[in-house]
C-alpha cells in the first residue's frame, strides 16, 4: 500500500535512446562535420600556446595582471603563480588545458551571445528557454558525457561538446539580464532621435549591458574551467588527467600539485575576466 504502483511505468529512457539511435543514423555526417570545426580550433590554440616560448607567456599574464587590475604586485603574483606551475612540470599540460577553455568559451559565446540577444527581445523566447537553462544548468555534468561519447567518439571533440553544454548557460542568462534591464529612458531617448532597432542594440543596450555580460562571460570561463578533470575521463588531455592518475594510483602529492596548478589557473582567468565588468563599473 506504502509502495509507489508497479503498473505506472514512464519510459522517458526508450525514448531518448530511440532519438540518438535516429540522429546518429541519420546525421553522422552533421556530427563529424561539427566535430571537425572543434578539433581544428582546439589544436589551432594548443599549438600556438604550445609555440610560443614560456616566458612569453608569463610575461604577457603578468602585463595583463597589472594593466587590467590597475596593481604591478597583481601581475607579478600572477607570473609567480604560472612559474610554480611550470616548476612542477605540468607547463605543457597547462596550456592544453587553457586551450580547452579558451576554445570552449569561443564557442559558448558564439551560441550564448545571440541567444541571450533573443531572449532579451522576445518574452515567449524566454520562457522556452529558461527551463532548458535550469535544466541544463542542475543535470549532473557527468550525464553530458554520455551523448559526447556517443556522437563524437573519445577525445577532445566530445570533451568540448560536454563543456560547452555545461558553460553557456551564464553567458545566455546575463545577456538576458543585462540587456533587459537598460534604463527605459536610455532607449525612448534613442527612438526619439529616430535610432533603427539595430542601431538601439549595438549603440545602447548592448554598451549598457556590457558588465552584466562580462559578469556571464566570467562565470561560463570558469564553469568550463570546472570541467577541466571530468573532460579527462573521455580523453581529453591536461591538467585533468594528472588528477585522475593521481587517484587512480593514490598518489597525494601529484594530485595535490596538479590541483594547484588548476586553482591557478582558475584565480588568474577569474581576475582577468572581472576585470572588464570591473572597470566599467569603476567608470
Amino acid at each position: 500500500m506504502f509502495e509507489f504502483p508497479n503498473m505506472i511505468n514512464i519510459p522517458l529512457a526508450k525514448v531518448i535512446d530511440s532519438i540518438m539511435d535516429w540522429l546518429l543514423l541519420h546525421l553522422d555526417g552533421f556530427f563529424d562535420f561539427i566535430g571537425s570545426i572543434i578539433l581544428h580550433v582546439v589544436l589551432a590554440l594548443e599549438n600556438l600556446l604550445l609555440f610560443t616560448p614560456w616566458f612569453v607567456i608569463i610575461l604577457l599574464i603578468g602585463l595583463a595582471g597589472w594593466k587590467l587590475l590597475g596593481k604591478l604586485s597583481t601581475g607579478i603574483v600572477f607570473m609567480a603563480m604560472m612559474f610554480v606551475i611550470g616548476g612542477f612540470g605540468y607547463w605543457d599540460l597547462a596550456m592544453r588545458t587553457l586551450s580547452l577553455v579558451l576554445a570552449s568559451v569561443f564557442f559558448s559565446l558564439l551560441i550564448g551571445l545571440p541567444t541571450g540577444i533573443k531572449m532579451a527581445r522576445s518574452d515567449r523566447a524566454e520562457r522556452i528557454l529558461k527551463p532548458l537553462l535550469d535544466a541544463m544548468q542542475t543535470m549532473p555534468s557527468f550525464v553530458y558525457l554520455i551523448p559526447a561519447l556517443m556522437f563524437f567518439g573519445m577525445g577532445k571533440v566530445p570533451a568540448m561538446f560536454a563543456t560547452i553544454i555545461y558553460a553557456v548557460p551564464p553567458v545566455i542568462r546575463l545577456t538576458n539580464v543585462g540587456i533587459r534591464t537598460v534604463d527605459i529612458e536610455a532607449l525612448e531617448a534613442a527612438k526619439a532621435f529616430g535610432a533603427t532597432p539595430k542601431q538601439i542594440l549595438f549603440d545602447v543596450q548592448l554598451p549598457l549591458a556590457k558588465p552584466s555580460i562580462m559578469v556571464g562571460i566570467n562565470q561560463t570561463t570558469m564553469m568550463a574551467l570546472a570541467m577541466v578533470v571530468i573532460g579527462s575521463m573521455i580523453g581529453a588531455k591536461g591538467l585533468g588527467m594528472e588528477v585522475l592518475l593521481a587517484i587512480s594510483r593514490i598518489e597525494v602529492g601529484r594530485g595535490f600539485e596538479a590541483g594547484i596548478s588548476i586553482v591557478f589557473l582558475a584565480i588568474i582567468i577569474d581576475r582577468i575576466t572581472h576585470s572588464f565588468s570591473k572597470t566599467k563599473d569603476n567608470k
